[in-house]
């Protein structure tokens, strides 16, 4: 299948929109989805674990890391050592706080960073996440290339991306409870309407799960696949960075 092209919105509007609802974003996260969100990471994280042979010792960056979840659960999870870069500095500000309650500051380090643009040398790390943040990136398909440029030869990408219910009924609930509840009980509890509007339209454009996995091998990802969780609503891809000198 032939990737899908995706833009997503100009990086200076993603950066102020989350700045303005960092406050509430945690929050909105569980209350929204009913802490299925928290099922998700946990998923993603045992994938990572599966895919490493020796998650222990591994170097891990978590990309679009927000308010840190997924770094953390990664690290108390597998005990690997944590980058968590983001490019919004109000969301980092509380991942550090989270980081430093947790007791984990030394483990998990926070970086300021773009994923388009990551101030990384090639083939640093052992595992690469991205969750609920590819479809936010002005050019998806450039976002990919950083993931690939910075894991080793033989390194793992996982990613959790919202995507294409799979189930008729459930999508008809979900795509309803995005289009008309969601954005206004997320402008209620954050103040910030533009936000919860944006979701379910990013949702809606971002390619499906065929798609998104077709997007990942053109950028040079071997093994590609991916799982849906809750019926489709999200999906896990997953894939390996070839070893070098292999095709």
């Amino acid at each position: 299948m032939k990737a899908k092209e995706y833009r997503g919105p100009d990086s200076q509007s993603v950066q102020r929109m989350f700045a303005g609802i960092a406050h509430r974003y945690d929050f909105l996260n569980h209350f929204l989805s009913a802490s299925t969100d928290r099922y998700w990471r946990r998923m993603a994280v045992n994938k990572v674990r599966d895919l490493l042979a020796t998650p222990a010792s591994a170097l891990c960056l978590d990309a679009c890391s927000g308010t840190g979840d997924l770094a953390l659960s990664l690290h108390r999870r597998l005990g690997s050592r944590i980058i968590a870069a983001d490019f919004c500095r109000p969301m980092l500000t509380r991942a550090k706080a989270k980081f430093a309650s947790a007791g984990t500051s030394r483990s998990i380090q926070n970086i300021e960073a773009d994923a388009l643009v990551l101030p990384f040398a090639d083939s640093v790390f052992d595992a690469v996440t991205i969750a609920f943040g590819l479809r936010n990136l002005e050019i998806p398909h450039h976002g990919l290339r950083e993931l690939f440029r910075v894991l080793k030869p033989g390194g793992v990408v996982v990613t959790l991306e919202f995507s294409k219910p799979v189930v008729p009924v459930l999508g008809f609930v979900f795509n309803a409870y995005f289009r008309y509840v969601l954005p206004h009980l997320g402008a209620a509890i954050s103040g910030d309407d533009s936000a919860y509007r944006y979701l379910p339209e990013s949702v809606r454009k971002f390619p499906a799960q065929a798609e998104l996995a077709a997007l990942m091998s053109s950028v040079g990802f071997q093994g590609v696949a991916y799982r849906n969780l809750t019926g489709g609503i999200a999906a896990l891809h997953w894939a390996r960075k070839p070893e070098s000198g292999q095709d």
